[in-house]
């Protein structure tokens, strides 16, 4: 009795995945694995000395602390000045649309050009200064640039749009069914935001909360530009840099490198914990 041959055949999906796999393995795991394995392997000593002399020396290991002190109140004032005036933004005007260009233009200027703009408006000559004195509402020397402050000012600058898109993204994409049903129980506009919106929109805040914590954590360009390098803006990647390119010790910088992503996970991982404490269900349907 002949056995029956089965041809196996692919689906199409499983083609469309196995390049996008690939890729993300190209690009993300094979260059993770070869700084991991760079990291363990020092000029000399042992196969922890990288880690060892991060955490031992008096500037590096104070780095993630000055990192965390400016990426996480950044990442707290981009969500919680995007979160209102996304939820006000929630309805279709005649003005949406200019709005909504306007408060995304640091997006299309870059770091760069939004530190060169704030040399030139909150220098220590700058215009906003010379205003401010001008007017004797600040007879002091106001220093908005080249310090702490200035880095703040830049990542809010330079993050807040993205937070205000993704978080109008997600909100518009609540069915305002639920709304007008909390309305004939009775539910005013606060009670619904605290009820209905929040609770729905909590997973969308976690997500928008760790990509806007990930780009924070990274500064570099604004922490140079703006900041003290070598004083209270000596953020982690600086440290990076400066032994990839100045020591020309790659390990320790890969060492660095490390130390830098597990701190995002862990933070990344700690907010998306919390995140399963509220609703997970279904929140968008049909808006007719």
């Amino acid at each position: 009795m002949a056995i029956p041959i089965q041809r196996v055949t692919f689906d199409r999906t499983l083609l469309l995945v196995m390049p996008a796999a690939l890729f993300m393995m190209l690009l993300f795991i094979y260059p993770f694995l070869y700084g991991l394995l760079l990291s363990l392997n020092p000029p000399e000593g042992d196969w922890l000395d990288n880690y060892q002399k991060f955490f031992t020396t008096d500037n590096l290991w104070p780095t993630i602390w000055t990192t965390l002190r400016l990426a996480v109140p950044v990442t707290l004032i981009n969500v919680g000045l995007a979160l209102p005036i996304a939820f006000k933004m929630r309805v279709h005007t005649r003005y949406q649309r200019w709005i909504t260009t306007i408060l995304v233009v640091p997006v299309s200027l870059g770091t760069v050009l939004i530190a060169e703009g704030m040399l030139t408006y909150f220098g220590p000559k700058g215009w906003l200064v010379q205003t401010i004195q001008f007017l004797h509402l600040y007879e002091g020397s106001i220093r908005l640039t080249h310090n702490f402050w200035g880095v703040l000012i830049s990542l809010v600058i330079s993050g807040f749009p993205f937070c205000f898109l993704l978080i109008l993204s997600y909100i518009t994409g609540i069915d305002p069914a639920l709304a007008r049903a909390a309305a004939t129980l009775g539910a005013g506009r606060a009670d619904q935001f605290r009820q209905i919106y929040l609770p729905l929109l909590a997973p969308g805040l976690a997500i928008c909360f760790c990509l806007a914590f990930v780009q924070s954590f990274s500064v570099f360009p604004s922490a140079v530009l703006l900041g003290a390098p070598a004083g209270p803006t000596r953020v982690i990647s600086i440290a990076a840099y400066e032994a990839a390119f100045e020591q020309y010790d790659y390990s320790l910088a890969s060492a660095i490198a490390m130390i830098m992503g597990f701190v995002q996970l862990l933070i990344v991982a700690a907010v998306l914990g919390l995140r399963n404490l509220f609703y997970r269900g279904p929140a968008m349907g049909g808006k007719g």
